[in-house]
């Protein structure tokens, strides 16, 4: 295994952003920035050993400075949305930032992907990791608390690249981080996915208001387009006449993942029959969101020139569940002072 890393051009601030790539023996590549902790690429083999980049992304840095969608995206302090950008936390209200009508989407500014990050490099025989860490201020985007973020990706001899996410506040406070990348197994810049088939284990997902944000409810999977519990293509429903795909245009569900939150375990899979090329995807958190890219729309300034649209990835976003700092019933995302924030996804790689 190796590890390379490259200037990737300076921000508008004048921070000079450094690009590392790690590659197995396989030949498979994970590129990663020190701006916003953004995965840049992803390159892996098909059935037939062509290799191809698998998340859609920019070419350099000014493409993630802007970033709007948040291609391979570091999501923090509280990933997804939060009703009225708001919570109460110990008697006192918190104030965010309304970014999506009244509500927050993926905590507003300044999101955690489009900071710079402390960089350090660690090796062993069998995995490459880059950790990057950050202290997220007090207040920072309304939230409570001095946060010390580390997000650390690591890839293996075995085609796995590990997420580990690690945080600590001096203060109570909500936490729910993720990461946004999307997937397109066919190559990021070959079209939609809609033809990729998916397996999600999980009975049941969450229902919205039109806004997107969760009633509090759980709704059964059984009868539902939302029923992935076998393996079945994207586009087989994503148009039906049903009332949550209609809200969002697609998928852009969470899904109450049936797992142990106690030990990581699959959660998901994601196949193209084309490429033969397969994700699988194992988590120790509560939720999955779901997200067909419903409103990519007209990204020009792809990598190698590509204009990406709707549905061209697809998004695997483990987590807490939206809203749950605001739903009592859903597993807690309040984070205690001095506790520690320790969550792992993994997405491997491989071809059948």
């Amino acid at each position: 295994m190796k590890i390379t890393q490259r200037p990737f051009g300076k921000t508008k601030n004048g921070e000079d952003t450094t690009l590392y790539t790690i590659t197995n023996n396989n030949g498979m590549k994970i590129s990663v920035t020190d701006f916003g902790a953004n995965i840049v690429s992803i390159i892996v083999p098909d059935r037939e050993g062509d290799f191809a980049d698998v998340v859609l992304g920019y070419e350099n840095i000014q493409g993630y400075e802007n970033n709007r969608v948040g291609f391979g995206s570091l999501i923090g302090r509280y990933a997804n949305r939060i009703a009225g950008a708001s919570f109460v936390l110990n008697g006192k209200v918190y104030k965010l930032q309304k970014n999506e009508g009244e509500n927050t989407l993926h905590s507003g500014e300044p999101g955690y992907h489009k900071v710079m990050y402390e960089t350090d490099i660690f090796e062993e025989e069998d995995m490459i990791s880059v950790e990057f860490s950050r202290l997220s201020p007090d207040n920072e985007q309304g939230f409570p608390g001095n946060l010390d973020i580390t997000v650390t990706y690591s890839l293996t001899e075995d085609n796995e690249l590990i997420i580990e996410y690690h945080a600590v506040s001096d203060k109570d406070t909500m936490v729910n981080m993720t990461n946004h990348s999307y997937f397109n197994l066919s190559g990021h810049n070959s079209g939609n996915i809609l033809d990729h088939k998916v397996w999600i284990k999980s009975n049941k997902f969450t229902p919205t208001n039109d806004k997107l944000i969760p009633t509090g409810e759980l709704w059964d999977v059984e009868g539902t387009p939302m029923d992935f519990r076998t393996l079945k293509r994207i586009g087989d429903n994503i148009d039906d006449d049903y009332k949550p795909l209609i809200q969002a245009g697609g998928y852009d569900h969470n899904y109450v993942l049936d797992n142990n939150r106690d030990e990581i375990s699959k959660v998901a899979e994601l196949v193209d029959e084309v490429s033969g090329r397969v994700m699988e995807v194992f988590t120790d958190k509560p939720g999955l969101q779901f997200y067909t890219s419903n409103m990519l729309t007209s990204v020009e300034n792809g990598k190698d020139g590509a204009v990406y649209g709707i549905r061209a990835g697809v998004c695997f976003e483990t987590q807490h569940f939206p809203n749950a700092c605001n739903t009592k019933n859903f597993p807690s995302s309040v984070l205690k002072a001095g506790q520690d924030y320790e969550y792992v996804t993994i997405y491997k790689f491989s071809t059948r």
